[in-house]
C-alpha cells in the first residue's frame, strides 16, 4: 500500500464529488471529514464521512464558500488536509493561501500556481513562453473598452470576449463584426466584475466548427505525465454534456504534438496535483489551440481513469501529502474506449428547467465496463441551492462503437424516478449518425437540441412509462 503523510483529510465540497474523494481516501486509509451547509444534512457524503461539520445555511456564500468556516472546522476536527473537489473554493488562490497559512495541507497545486493559470490572459503568456499554440488573441487583459475594439478589429471578426477571471462558461460573448463587439464587450467586463470580482476581459479569434480537446496531467512540482487526451465537444451553453476518452478525431501526430505540449506547460510552472489543460482542435488544419488550465480534478476524470486504470483522485492525495510520483509515462497505457455523460435535475425537453424535488425509486446500472458515480438514495431531497449534477454514468468497452451500445444499455437500465433527468438527451444523441461517426463540435449540439426536442420528449414518456 502507497503511504502519504495526510491522516484526516477534510473534504470542502458536497455532491458526487465529496462521495468519491471519500471513496479514495478510504482506499489510502485516510480518515474523513465532510463540512455541510444545513441543506445537506442528509447528503450521502454526510452519511459516509468518519466525521461531519455544519459549516452553515444553504447559500454556498455563507457555507461552501466560507473559508473561514472551512478552516475551523479542519481545526475543530484535527484534520491536517483540505481536498476542494471542484467548483467552490477549488481554483480559489486565496483559499490555497489560507489553508497552507494555517499550517495544513491543500491537495492541489498552490495559490501562485492557481493564481497564474486562472488568470487566462497570464496563462496564455505563460503559454507562449513554453511554444505551446494559442488561438490568436489578444496580449493581456485588457479594460479599455475602446482599446479592446481596436484589438478585435486587428485580430479579425468573429470573436470571442472572455472575462480574464472567469470560468464556466460565464463572462463569455461571441462579437461577429463591429458594432456587435461595442455592445457585448462592456456586458462581458460586468458580468466578469459582478460574479469574479475583476472585469477584466481578453479577447480571442473564434475557431469555427472546433472540437474540444483536454489533456489529464499529473505532476509532483518537478516531474510530469500526461493520461492522454479526452474529447469534450458536446456542450450546452459551452457546458459540458458528454465527455470520451480517448478523441476518435486525433491521429498519432497531432497526439504526440498534443501531449509534448501540455507536459511542457505543466512542468514550467512546477505543477503539482491533478490539472487537465485545454485546447480547441480545428480538423480541417489539424492544428490545436491553447485555450485554458484547470488546476483541480475535472468533472470528467472518470473517463481517463476507466482507460488508464488509474485513480486520479488518490494520487493527487498522494502527492499533495508527500509522496513522489510514483508513476512514469511508460507505466501509463490506454485500453479501449470510455464515454461520461452528466446526468442532471433538469428536464431537457423543457429547456433544462432544473427540478430539485426527492428521489424516489432507484436502479443504478451495473455489469461489465459500467460505473455510476453520484450521491443518490430513495427518499435523498435534492436541495434547490446547488448545481443540479446529480452524478456521471461512465462506461468503457473496448473500442467507441461497443462503447456507445453499452451506453444504451447502461441507460435503458437507469431508473431514477420523483424527478426528471437528462438521460432522455443521451437516449436521443445515440440515434444520431452524426454523434455516432464523432461528426461534432462545440457548436453541434445547441442546433441538434432545436431540431429533435420532440424525439428528446418521447425517451423522457418511455423512461416514465
Amino acid at each position: 500500500m502507497k503511504k502519504t503523510g495526510i491522516q484526516k483529510l477534510l473534504i470542502a465540497n458536497r455532491g458526487e464529488i465529496a462521495v468519491r474523494i471519500i471513496r479514495a481516501a478510504r482506499d489510502l486509509g485516510i480518515a474523513t471529514v465532510v463540512v455541510h451547509s444545513d441543506a445537506d444534512t442528509e447528503s450521502r457524503a454526510v452519511q459516509m464521512a468518519d466525521e461531519t461539520v455544519n459549516i452553515g445555511p444553504p447559500m454556498a456564500a455563507k457555507s461552501y464558500l466560507s473559508i473561514d468556516a472551512i478552516l475551523t472546522a479542519a481545526k475543530e476536527t484535527g484534520a491536517d488536509a483540505i481536498h476542494p473537489g471542484y467548483g467552490f473554493l477549488a481554483e480559489n488562490a486565496g483559499f490555497a493561501d489560507a489553508v497552507a497559512a494555517a499550517g495544513l495541507v491543500f491537495v492541489g497545486p498552490d495559490g501562485n500556481t492557481i493564481r497564474l493559470m486562472g488568470d487566462k490572459a497570464a496563462a496564455r503568456a505563460e503559454a507562449e513562453k513554453a511554444n505551446v499554440p494559442t488561438v490568436p488573441g489578444s496580449d493581456g487583459v485588457i479594460k479599455d473598452m475602446d482599446a479592446a475594439a481596436e484589438i478585435a478589429e486587428e485580430i479579425g471578426f468573429p470573436v470571442m470576449i472572455k472575462a480574464a477571471a472567469g470560468g464556466g462558461g460565464r463572462g463569455i460573448r461571441v462579437a461577429h463584426d463591429a458594432a456587435e463587439f461595442r455592445e457585448l464587450a462592456p456586458q462581458a467586463s460586468s458580468e466578469a466584475a459582478a460574479t469574479f470580482g475583476d472585469g477584466g476581459i481578453y479577447i480571442e479569434k473564434v475557431i469555427e466548427r472546433a472540437r474540444h480537446i483536454e489533456v489529464q496531467i499529473l505532476g509532483d512540482g518537478e516531474n510530469v505525465v500526461h493520461f492522454f487526451e479526452r474529447e469534450c465537444s458536446l456542450q450546452r451553453r459551452r457546458q459540458k454534456v458528454w465527455e470520451e476518452a480517448p478523441s476518435v478525431a486525433l491521429n498519432d501526430r497531432v497526439r504526440d504534438e498534443l501531449y509534448r505540449s501540455a507536459v511542457a506547460l505543466a512542468k514550467a510552472v512546477h505543477y503539482k496535483g491533478a490539472g487537465t489543460i485545454e485546447y480547441l482542435y480545428d480538423d480541417e488544419t489539424e492544428s490545436f489551440y491553447f485555450i485554458e488550465m484547470n488546476t483541480r480534478i475535472q468533472v470528467e476524470h472518470p473517463v481517463t481513469e476507466m482507460i488508464c486504470g488509474f485513480d486520479l483522485v488518490a494520487e493527487m492525495i498522494l502527492i499533495a501529502g508527500g509522496t513522489k510520483m510514483g508513476v512514469t509515462q511508460q507505466t501509463i497505457r490506454r485500453t479501449g474506449h470510455s464515454i461520461e455523460v452528466r446526468l442532471n435535475a433538469e428536464d431537457p425537453a423543457n429547456n433544462f428547467m432544473p427540478f430539485p424535488g426527492i428521489v424516489g425509486n432507484l436502479l443504478t446500472p451495473d455489469g461489465p465496463g459500467v460505473r455510476f458515480d453520484h450521491m443518490l438514495y430513495p427518499g435523498y431531497a435534492v436541495p434547490p441551492f446547488y448545481d443540479s449534477l446529480l452524478g456521471k454514468l461512465i462506461v468503457w468497452a473496448e473500442d467507441r462503437d461497443r462503447a456507445l451500445l453499452r451506453l444504451k444499455r447502461a441507460l435503458d437500465e437507469l431508473q431514477i424516478e420523483g424527478l426528471p433527468t437528462t438521460a432522455p438527451l443521451f437516449q436521443a444523441l445515440l440515434e444520431s449518425e452524426e454523434l455516432q461517426q464523432s461528426a461534432v463540435h462545440t457548436r453541434w449540439l445547441e442546433p441538434w437540441l432545436e431540431n429533435n426536442l420532440d424525439l428528446i420528449k418521447q425517451k423522457g414518456a418511455q423512461t416514465h412509462e
